[in-house]
């Protein structure tokens, strides 16, 4: 015989003994969350936010490989993978200490705790003493150590990506890596400890929230060094003043790596509350958000509308630079409520700039291959006097003075080392293998080897000619 269902259900001792076991637990839950959860959520934060601005370098990676032609695609790959390496060891070892320990006015003092940046004693203790409780750990700090790390690492790599792309298809590869160790280890950590670790422009009282000028604006910065000393690919620019077209060599990979930064921009500026800890700063956090995705759009919408009256046409690809450029300009203040009206303007503001940049520079033969520039830098301006719109701490002289203190340290220590470099190593790649490509030249490999490569003989004519 099956048992019935009332013989199934336990008895009144068995509820009660579960009633009164859920009551403790719900009343002992407090207690325990009120000297841990706190720690838990913030580090939490940094890990998780810290992994989507991490995915952004597979954003980059894709922008910048489908926007240049195919016989290049594969070097970027491993660029984008071997700037991102060198960004976690170098800053491992010397750049989070530069940046954030000891600041004196413009930099920090590495080595003070040891070689490279590891957990703290406290940390250290509670995991390796069986009798040692959180209670001091938690008086002390409000994160684990290494989860802030690395929140701070994945943005140096972010700037690193920026260059990347900007100087594609002409740049040998170890000479690239070099100035990218130089980046990392010295040019991004002055200009966070100047800013974010509590340096002069700080104590100026200089707004940046998550890094419109101290990201994006730096990355710029040093591209655009490098662009002018290496010059633009032979042929992009005619000798009758028309620009040679270089079209993408994927258009569809190049529209999912902007949506893959897009969505690494929600870690990128909702982390930069760095703490969740509360009803108050999750609220922040969501505000932040919520801006970061209008102001994208709106940069978005205003490059639809305007392209075809600035460029001649309706571009896809200075559409997909609109939604970057209105990311990079609410990326300094973000952090404001019931005004989401302002980031539609700072973004659309941001994407119209970034548009009359990218016609501006094939005006003066400027040879930026993704629109990195005009995107990160001339966007990254604009948002980091924007923020005197959003913040009532920002002021608009102590901006201005943030904006040309980072721009001209980043800009002459760039073009000093990207001279140097070309001194010892060489920039240029020759120009037989700017015809056939880096993939086969320093790769031995194609990027679509089923594919039979085209190469553009129009575009190497001058050249040869003047061989010739």
């Amino acid at each position: 015989m099956f048992p019935t269902f009332r013989n199934m259900l336990p008895n009144k001792t068995t509820l009660r003994v579960l009633t009164l076991t859920g009551v403790l637990c719900l009343v002992a839950l407090p207690i325990s969350a009120n000297q841990d959860l706190g720690y838990v959520l913030n580090s939490f934060s940094f890990l998780i936010w810290g992994v989507l601005v991490m995915w952004m370098c597979a954003g980059f990676t894709m922008l910048e490989s489908g926007t240049v032609r195919t016989k290049n695609a594969s070097v970027i790959c491993l660029k984008n993978l071997g700037l991102f390496s060198i960004a976690c060891i170098t800053y491992y070892i010397i750049g989070y200490d530069l940046m954030y320990t000891d600041v004196t006015q413009f930099i920090g003092r590495p080595f003070t705790t040891g070689f490279g940046h590891g957990p703290s004693a406290v940390e250290v203790a509670m995991l390796t003493d069986s009798t040692n409780n959180s209670t001091e750990l938690l008086s002390k700090q409000s994160y684990s150590t290494m989860s802030d790390w690395f929140f701070q690492m994945v943005f140096v790599a972010t700037t690193a990506s920026i260059v990347s792309g900007a100087l594609a298809e002409r740049v040998r590869l170890w000479s690239f890596f070099a100035f990218i160790f130089i980046l990392v280890s010295f040019i991004y950590p002055v200009v966070g400890a100047m800013t974010w670790g509590k340096g002069f422009l700080t104590q100026l009282g200089f707004v940046d929230f998550a890094g419109s000028t101290i990201v994006h604006s730096t990355g710029g910065w040093a591209a655009l060094a490098g662009v002018l000393i290496v010059g633009p690919r032979i042929g992009k620019f005619r000798k009758n003043g028309t620009v040679h077209p270089t079209p993408p060599s994927n258009v569809p990979l190049v529209t999912l790596g902007v949506l893959i930064l897009w969505l690494g921009w929600m870690g990128f500026n909702g982390g930069s509350v760095l703490a969740m800890d509360s009803p108050a700063n999750a609220t922040i956090m969501s505000d932040v958000i919520a801006n970061t995705v209008m102001a994208g759009a709106a940069g978005v919408l205003t490059v639809m509308a305007l392209s075809k009256v600035i460029l001649g046409r309706m571009s896809l690809l200075a559409v997909l630079n609109g939604a970057i450029a209105g990311l990079v300009a609410i990326t300094a203040a973000p952090d404001f409520h019931n005004m989401i009206w302002l980031a539609i303007f700072i973004g659309a503001v941001g994407g119209f700039l970034c548009l009359v940049t990218m016609r501006l520079f094939d005006t003066i033969k400027i040879d930026d291959v993704v629109s990195a520039i005009p995107a990160h830098l001339v966007a990254g301006i604009w948002g980091t006097m924007a923020a005197c719109f959003t913040n009532a701490n920002a002021k608009i002289w102590v901006q201005l003075v943030g904006i040309l203190v980072v721009g001209a340290f980043t800009f002459v220590v760039s073009w000093i080392a990207w001279y140097l470099i070309d001194l010892v190593l060489g920039l240029r790649i020759s120009a037989e293998t700017e015809e056939l490509g880096q993939d086969v030249t320093e790769l031995g490999m194609e990027t679509y080897p089923e594919f039979v490569q085209v190469i553009d003989h129009e575009m190497y004519a001058e050249e040869l000619e003047e061989k010739a």
